[in-house]
């Protein structure tokens, strides 16, 4: 196994409880990939480096069983708001009625969009987690889901006549990265909200950290192993193994493989392209962010793209490759749920702005701007600051090119189909060697669910099950 993100510990996991001997190889001396959390101020105060917010974990198989290691969720007391020049915020409840009631007229349009599906959930999250090419378990409950995932999130956000729900809807499926007139561009928001109406959007206590410490727990009382500070630049430095998963980009696989990738899938590998990149602040903030609305100082993530035209131009414009003025920024207030991340009255606040891919800018005023604008005073109460660029990102983390944080662009194409259209994602064409990156279906999250899919492949093909 190469590779100790949440992918590779999932997928080192799952092989380690089928009976097979693993090693997970990590170049880094620590492991977690995006799954680590820092402390760049001190005090004692955690600030995630990267994956914050989980609405997609509590149903992965991947992550069964954790809370014997230690794994311990919390959940804020409400999951997410989205802030708006005039009027209050729209807020997102776990419950779908408590958030239709905030909605006035399109409360009943909320309902009959996310209700029924997330009311089955856990029926439905099996299909939604797995390749989105693939014989549904529940046909006709995956159908009703997965209709107005294939359309355009600003034409989805029309179902909506004000401009609350559809800014609730357009700031979550903004998590994609993409331009929200291409097709497709409703399913991760759809994924999330639907996930999101029945488990909330939790996150770890202790920071992400704890999940990556709980993984690294069960492997190795499964009896794998893990070392750090290995780095590998080609299969040939690998020891003899049945089977080796690739938790890496698909151009870092094509680096490790070489000539050893058929011809069709080094093509693929090498037409398969980063995403937008991320520029990160880290606050350390005096008494919490100062919230014109101050409901939305009860949420846990904040969604600062102001109205839903703002936010399709945004994110038109940084997929073309342009910095916009007001970058769209997503804000984490995981305190609330998790106190121990605090000291004494000083919180640490996650954010980050969407930026084009390699960006080489300076976003830090403009990030902080984004946050005055929805809550006056917030400069003030900055007592210390911590900046990761893409570069920064990048130098970190092979996988993540140019800052890209998603590893890889989730254009239509690669959304539906993975790295490798029309064959299976997870195989890269020599036996025995598989991807199992977030590359790979379904894609981004600390859910672990491309790394067991893969690994399950394996154990099928090696006979253990």
């Amino acid at each position: 196994m190469i590779g100790s993100g949440p992918n590779g510990l999932a997928a080192a996991l799952t092989l380690a409880r089928a009976g097979a001997a693993v090693t997970v190889l990590e170049a880094r001396d620590d492991i977690g990939g995006g799954t680590r959390t820092v402390q760049p101020f001190g005090d004692g105060i955690l600030v995630d480096h990267c994956a914050a917010f989980h609405p997609m974990a509590l149903q992965s198989p991947a992550l069964a069983g954790l809370d014997r290691y230690g794994l311990e969720w919390a959940w804020p007391e409400i999951d997410a708001a989205h802030p708006l020049d005039d009027g209050p915020a729209a807020l997102l409840h776990r419950s779908v009625d408590k958030t239709a009631a905030r909605l006035g007229r399109d409360g009943r349009r909320w309902k009959a969009l996310f209700g029924f599906s997330s009311r089955r959930w856990p029926t439905l999250a099996p299909d939604v987690l797995g390749p989105v090419v693939h014989v549904p378990r529940h046909p006709l409950l995956m159908g009703r889901f997965g209709a107005p995932t294939v359309l355009p999130a600003a034409l989805l956000a029309r179902f909506f006549k004000g401009e609350r729900a559809r800014a609730l809807f357009l700031g979550t499926a903004a998590h994609a990265m993409r331009p929200l007139t291409e097709p497709v561009s409703s399913a991760i928001g759809m994924g999330i909200l639907t996930a999101g109406h029945h488990d909330g959007w939790p996150v770890v206590v202790g920071g992400t950290q704890a999940l990556t410490t709980a993984m690294a727990k069960a492997l190795t009382d499964a009896g794998g192993r893990i070392e750090t500070g290995v780095r590998i630049t080609s299969l040939s430095q690998m020891p003899a193994a049945d089977a080796i998963l690739l938790n890496v980009s698909p151009a870092v696989a094509l680096q490790l493989c070489g000539d050893k990738l058929p011809a069709g899938t080094r093509r693929s590998y090498s037409r398969f392209r980063p995403g937008p990149g991320v520029f990160k602040v880290d606050f350390a903030v005096e008494g919490g962010v100062p919230w014109r609305d101050p409901e939305v100082g009860r949420a846990g993530t904040v969604h600062l793209g102001g109205a839903p035209k703002e936010i399709i131009t945004n994110e038109r414009a940084v997929a073309g490759g342009r910095m916009p003025e007001r970058p769209s920024v997503l804000l984490g207030q995981q305190y609330l749920a998790d106190p121990t991340r605090s000291h004494r009255d000083v919180h640490p606040v996650y954010s980050y702005a969407h930026v084009p891919t390699g960006y080489d800018g300076d976003a830090t005023d403009a990030l902080i701007c984004q946050v005055e604008r929805f809550a006056p005073g917030f400069r003030d109460r900055i007592v210390n600051t911590h900046v990761t660029r893409p570069a920064d990102f990048a130098a970190g983390n092979a996988n993540w090119i140019g800052g890209d944080i998603l590893t890889g662009s989730k254009d239509p194409i690669s959304l539906l189909l993975g790295p490798r259209p029309l064959r299976n994602p997870y195989r890269t064409g020599i036996p025995g060697v598989y991807l199992c990156s977030a590359a790979a279906p379904p894609g981004p999250g600390a859910h672990g669910m491309a790394g067991h899919h893969a690994a399950r492949l394996a154990i099928r093909d090696l006979g253990l099950g």
